[in-house]
């Protein structure tokens, strides 16, 4: 996966570069830089800082990893915040910049990095949230065979950064407390499936109309099944009810008025190949491959085994990730998450929370996934 988010200790992480944040003197002093420091062989590190000597603000340098298991250190030097006035957040973003070319230049194709001006240089999180995630996009979006990861020591800078966070978890408490008991009964008294979809954007549809939607495909195979066999009965002259004669054998074979449901249809509709289905969305949209795995957070590679294999199954947040890639609506999304098998839950919080988002109209998985890792899913 291109863009991940964790909770881990950055000193620790397995990648071909780690970044730091740094002051303009390159010295080493706290927080995160020397947890990495320390880890690295502090002395070697600072030895190899100072033979450097500077960094200016919106800058990056490289050094050896020492003791890390990385093959480099990147030091990103950021702004302290000064109410935005100064313009912090254009030099934290080419901090950000710098860091991750940086750490391209030195052939890494996997970066590990923190907030870079959070903490004691006292930027805001939604500020500083917003700015890593642009710098890292844009990043991906030039070097597609990279993999970033943020590592923080907690979740609350995500969280504290999230404009929807409190409307998220409302919708969570208004569609994910619902018990299977009360989901199935909605299910089997359901009178109909052509109950109209609700419109508001704001307001979760009632769980009535989704339970009845979810299950109208296979009411509808039985409806078809039970049209076609009324159809030869009339044609037979026959009742309709079930303790009616035999028909004729010739009946059987009547064919289907024009224009009537037909079983077949309906079934090669439902076995349409995932693949399939998804590169002729694709088509639809005029999309590009490239621009489709990159909106997916995908590698170049699972997108290659999906599109060379008709027959390929993916797992649902595969399915899910290019979905939201392709701007599904919330119908289009089940349809093609039916395509591998899959359904959205109201019993999954990882499930409640992408629906959030595609109600909504926000199909960035960044933010997406920022929200997942939030309220402490698996991400996309």
């Amino acid at each position: 996966m291109p863009f991940t988010i964790e909770r881990n200790d950055l000193s620790a992480i397995e990648v071909d570069a780690i970044v730091v944040a740094a002051n303009e003197r390159l010295q080493i002093t706290g927080g995160v830089g020397l947890t990495v420091a320390l880890a690295a062989g502090f002395d070697e590190l600072q030895a190899a800082c100072d033979e450097i000597g500077f960094c200016p603000c919106g800058s990056a340098v490289a050094t050896p990893a020492f003791e890390l298991s990385a093959k480099v250190v990147i030091h990103a030097v950021g702004p302290v915040w000064h109410g935005g006035e100064r313009g912090e957040a254009d030099f934290l973003r080419s901090a950000y910049d710098a860091a991750l070319e940086c750490a391209y230049a030195e052939g890494a194709h996997s970066v590990a990095l923190p907030l870079i001006s959070a903490g004691t240089y006292g930027f805001p999180a939604d500020v500083s949230l917003a700015v890593a995630r642009e710098s890292i996009r844009a990043f991906l979006n030039r070097h597609d065979d990279v993999d970033v990861r943020l590592v923080l020591y907690s979740r609350e800078s995500v969280t504290a950064g999230m404009a929807a966070y409190l409307d998220i978890a409302e919708y969570i408490d208004n569609c994910y407390v619902e018990s299977y008991s009360e989901w199935r009964s909605i299910v089997l008294e359901a009178p109909s499936v052509h109950a109209p979809r609700p419109m508001a954007t704001n307001a979760p549809e009632p769980q009535a109309h989704r339970a009845k939607r979810r299950c109208s495909l296979f009411q509808q195979i039985g409806e078809a099944i039970g049209d076609a066999r009324d159809r030869r009965k009339e044609t037979a002259g026959e009742s309709t009810d079930d303790g009616a004669a035999t028909m004729p054998a010739m009946a059987a074979a009547a064919p289907a008025p024009a224009g009537a449901a037909n079983l077949e249809d309906l079934l090669d509709s439902l076995d349409a190949p995932f693949s399939t289905t998804l590169l002729a969305l694709i088509d639809e949209r005029g999309m590009t491959d490239a621009q489709v795995y990159k909106r997916a957070n995908m590698s170049r590679q699972l997108f290659s085994k999906i599109r060379s294999d008709a027959d390929y199954r993916p797992t649902k947040k595969t399915a899910l990730a290019l979905a939201v890639a392709l701007g599904l609506d919330l119908d289009e999304t089940d349809d093609l998450l039916a395509r591998a098998g899959f359904a959205l839950s109201t019993s999954s919080k990882a499930d409640v929370i992408v629906e959030y988002f595609i109600r909504t109209g926000n199909h960035d998985i960044f933010e997406i996934n920022e929200a997942l890792y939030a309220f402490d899913q698996p991400l996309l």
